[in-house]
């Protein structure tokens, strides 16, 4: 099996232990031999910080000190194998439970490393002896499907890592199933030592009040599908892509397999080098895949969740979040994909069209994980809903539409003042559309030299004038689909006439002379 210069890298970390990893490793063991048998520790370490070499010196350590067997669970294949690996390079010799494995030399090992539904399956069919097992590494410990096997190490010490202790179901919070969190070094501390980049984050407003949340606590695929299939967000996509992304070897992450087939289509049809993956692609089509990722300069990557977790490829200079999500855990999973240094890359570009950073705060933020740890409900409760996130946005101009209005100061127009003064003044709502378009057309005649020029600049207003008609909808609480459509029509023929009818004086106010014939 070939090694990448990067994974020997990384080995090679592993074995020249970092300070704080060698600190985090003494402070995992005090608490081991301070503690009764069956004590749950939790550890979190941010994406990138080096989680699995940690525990790969813990059990190395543990096995040379101590008469007992280590166990290491995973929840998926991939990082079954790559913790198999690195344990190997430590030292460890080890055997991986999987589907096919012969338990019959398992008396010749202390050291086994299992994905948690085929341990599952093999411990209720008594086929793994576990009675010398004294310590257990849960790998990703925030998903919930590890707490199933616990009531079969009462007597271990089992070490959970993760690098979000926010358990991943709201009914099942961490705390009940672990004693104590140890937080390991934070985001920036990484960052300002030279062992993460930076992420330079870049957010869009999208509506998201169309979404559904489901049973598990996060939007429906469905209803996810419905927004990121529309032509206007995949419009909004492929623009941001080229104004942050363009040329950069990027990921797009989806919630669902339908939205990503469709990114895969635009970027295709604009002519980008693009591949789609999903769980649904083979072992051969998804190493064909991301093979071709890896050595390709400017390529771009659609998937679903499929590579948040045991995905590791530093080349990754950008991200977009083309989706909305509700965990936090997730949102610092997909972003954390980007955050691997190399010589010449010390930061990734991150693009957001799904309000996560509205909503959780930037990437690498001051999070107190002690508080989330012990009061996770505290913690989501505080948490603004996609109503109120909405309710404090401003539409902000692209850089490239915002150079075609350079000659106006301002070309932000506040929709919601002006609906609460008009009511105080005790004039009819209409008024606010009125002054609005009267603000649009002002800044297409001061940037025009004909009433031409100004019809065209407001052709490309439709962002702006969707989010204005979108926010005033709401202040008067009227929002059907076809009366929010005719309101968009009917603002865009009013603009133009305006135009038409009001050119010549409003360009001899803005000027002090008449326009040129």
């Amino acid at each position: 099996m070939s090694v990448s210069r990067t994974e020997l890298e990384d080995r090679k970390e592993g074995k020249n232990l970092y300070s704080y990893q060698k600190g985090a490793i003494n402070k995992i063991f005090k608490a081991f031999e301070e503690s009764p048998d069956d004590y749950h520790l939790l550890y979190q370490l941010p994406t990138g910080g080096g989680k699995t070499v940690i525990f790969s010196e813990i059990v190395r350590q543990y096995l040379k000190h101590h008469q007992k067997k280590v166990l290491v669970m995973t929840h998926r294949i991939e990082l079954c194998k790559q913790t198999s690996n690195m344990l190997t390079e430590f030292g460890v010799v080890n055997k991986v439970i999987d589907s096919k494995a012969d338990l019959s030399d398992q008396g010749n090992y202390s050291c086994f490393v299992a994905m948690v539904e085929t341990l599952n399956n093999r411990l209720n069919d008594d086929k793994l002896d576990i009675s010398d097992i004294g310590l257990v590494i849960i790998d990703e410990a925030h998903y919930n499907s590890f707490t199933k096997l616990f009531k079969f190490f009462s007597q271990s010490f089992i070490l959970g890592v993760t690098a979000t202790p926010l358990s991943s179901s709201i009914e099942l919070p961490m705390t009940d199933n672990y004693d104590e969190l140890i937080v390991g070094e934070s985001i920036e501390s990484l960052i300002e030592n030279g062992f993460l980049a930076r992420a330079e984050m870049f957010t869009y407003n999208v509506g998201l009040t169309s979404l559904v949340v489901g049973a598990n606590g996060d939007y429906t695929v469905k209803s996810s599908e419905d927004l990121y299939t529309d032509n206007d967000m995949l419009t909004k996509l492929l623009q941001a892509y080229e104004e942050r992304s363009k040329g950069k070897k990027t990921l797009i992450f989806n919630n669902g397999i339908n939205t990503s087939l469709h990114v895969y289509d635009t970027f295709r049809r604009a002519g980008y080098p693009i591949a789609h993956l999903d769980n649904t692609n083979t072992k051969k089509e998804r190493a064909l895949i991301l093979k071709w990722f890896k050595k390709t300069p400017d390529a771009i990557l659609t998937s679903v969740s499929i590579l948040t977790t045991g995905f590791d490829e530093p080349t990754v200079e950008s991200i977009i979040l083309n989706r909305a999500t509700k965990s936090l855990t997730l949102y610092y999973q997909m972003i954390g994909r980007g955050s691997r240094i190399l010589k010449n890359k010390k930061t990734f570009t991150v693009v957001d069209l799904g309000n996560n950073f509205h909503r959780f705060g930037p990437w690498g933020d001051d999070l107190d994980w002690q508080r989330i740890f012990k009061s996770p409900n505290y913690y989501l409760d505080s948490i603004l809903s996609d109503e109120d996130l909405e309710s404090n946005f401003r539409y902000e101009m692209p850089d490239e539409l915002r150079a075609e209005f350079a000659k106006s100061k301002n070309v932000y127009f506040d929709i919601q003042k002006t609906y609460v003064d008009s009511i105080r003044n005790g004039e009819s709502s209409k008024v606010v559309l009125e002054r609005s378009i009267e603000h649009h057309a002002k800044i297409c005649i001061e940037n025009s030299e004909d009433v031409y020029d100004a019809l065209a600049l407001a052709k490309m207003l439709g962002d702006d004038i969707d989010f204005r008609i979108q926010r005033y909808t709401k202040c008067i609480s009227k929002s059907t689909f076809n009366f929010v459509e005719w309101l968009k029509g009917d603002y865009r023929k009013k603009l133009n006439a305006y135009l038409r009818a009001n050119f010549d004086t409003v360009f001899e106010e803005i000027h002090g002379y008449a326009p040129e014939d």
